[in-house]
């Protein structure tokens, strides 16, 4: 990868530490994929509703849209080192007291609307503050270390493939524990939490006070050079949000499963979502050597043609088999969307636009968890039904859309020149 090497005060040039970065987001969300394959059975083992869990899970989402902007431009004012530190010390306390009070709810102590209260506050407010801070902080760290277009989405891509690796690795990690107990991942969350802590407080550096941006550009959602950028990113997260939270309650009904074995088979549906999602990341996108449009304008049509197969009820191949397609298309499509508006700013606003994406991928998740476990209530099939439509409208627009056309060769970011209109 080609990288722009920060002086440091004695004239030397470290090394940046984009794989140890990598390393702590890949222990971050190991922990919150080792959740999912067990949230559904969960709620049902506690006796909540799945539209509880939807709420739980949507609230999470309004603090990632809430603190991700604030995270983004703070890991350039304030450095890389404390806003991980900080965000990961919360991320353990929280999810601590959230295996907690899930034991308390399995053994019958806490039941009904404190139950509730507490998930939201726990697992929703406190982790989803804590998980906001992480994304932005790698995204705009690898958009300052980066001096061409290739090398943008390759370090881009390496953020959403260890992203698909943990998905890969906490399908495996939450399902084989969920044979011993629903309770067992639910621990085992905040010591890999703990884990990322440990490795960034002893390895990574601080940047000199000369390398730190005293007051980062706020970037609006409505800038010309980022909003369909912006609008392509959100239909293909809200496609994602609506059958996230209801892989699991899909494998347990279509296949007529019990708790238990419902985490072991969803954890094996989201691991194979995970391979498509590394497989595009580490394969695709690194030999295809595509732009950022054409990542968008591929991935988009084979992410549809996934949901598109989901939507009937045709056995566990056919699942399975959907939810590849699912993982490779948005493996292919996240790079896309999260380099390109990089490529068209300065390096002064890197860390207000990473906030921006991940703020755009959260207003996602508070609206279609909720609304996906509600359809699903009505009429089983209607979540990824509108999945697949949502899906499919992103891509006509990434296909007809002047901007992705017109994304240039060499980043705004680097070259101090004034962004494009």
């Amino acid at each position: 990868m080609t990288v722009r090497p920060a002086a440091a005060p004695d004239g030397t040039t470290p090394r940046p530490q984009i794989g140890l970065l990598l390393g702590a987001v890949f222990l971050v969300f190991l922990g919150q994929m080792t959740l999912n394959p067990v949230i559904a059975p969960l709620s049902r083992e506690v006796g909540l509703a799945e539209w509880q869990i939807g709420v739980t899970i949507s609230t999470a989402a309004v603090m990632v849209v809430l603190t991700s902007q604030f995270w983004g431009r703070r890991s350039q004012s304030w450095g890389r080192k404390p806003v991980l530190a900080g965000a990961l010390a919360l991320g353990v306390g929280t999810m601590t007291l959230f295996a907690l009070v899930a034991w308390l709810g399995m053994t019958g102590i806490v039941t009904g609307t404190v139950l509730f209260v507490l998930f939201v506050l726990l697992r929703g407010l406190g982790f989803g503050t804590a998980i906001a801070a992480v994304p932005p902080t790698a995204q705009a760290y690898i958009a300052d270390v980066t001096t061409d277009e290739q090398a943008r989405v390759k370090g881009m891509a390496g953020i959403g493939a260890v992203q698909g690796g943990a998905m890969i690795a906490g399908s495996v990690v939450g399902g084989v524990l969920s044979v011993f107990g629903l309770i067992t991942p639910l621990i085992a969350v905040p010591l890999l939490l703990a884990a990322g802590l440990v490795l960034l407080v002893v390895r990574l550096r601080r940047e000199p006070r000369t390398e730190l941006i005293e007051e980062p550009v706020r970037v609006r959602p409505g800038d010309p050079r980022v909003w369909p950028f912006l609008l392509a990113g959100f239909g293909m997260f809200t496609s994602l949000g609506f059958i996230q939270v209801i892989t699991g309650f899909l494998v347990q009904d279509r296949l007529g499963l019990d708790a238990e074995t419902t985490g072991l088979v969803t954890g094996g549906a989201l691991l194979t979502a995970g391979i498509g999602m590394v497989l595009a990341q580490g394969v695709v996108v690194p030999r295809s050597r595509w732009t950022a449009p054409t990542l968008l304008r591929v991935g988009g049509a084979v992410a549809f043609a996934g949901f598109a197969l989901l939507v009937p009820d045709a056995g566990g191949v056919l699942l399975f088999v959907a939810v590849l397609l699912i993982g490779l298309g948005l493996g292919t499509a996240m790079p896309g969307y999260t380099a390109g508006p990089t490529l068209l700013v300065r390096r002064e606003e890197q860390g207000g636009l990473a906030g921006l994406t991940s703020a755009t991928t959260g207003l996602t998740f508070v609206i279609a968890p909720t609304a996906g476990t509600v359809l699903y209530g009505v009429w089983a099939p209607l979540p990824v039904v509108v999945a697949a439509v949502v899906m499919g409208l992103m891509s006509v627009f990434v296909l007809l859309h002047p901007r992705f056309r017109r994304v240039p060769a060499v980043p705004a970011a680097t070259v101090g020149s004034a962004p494009a209109a």
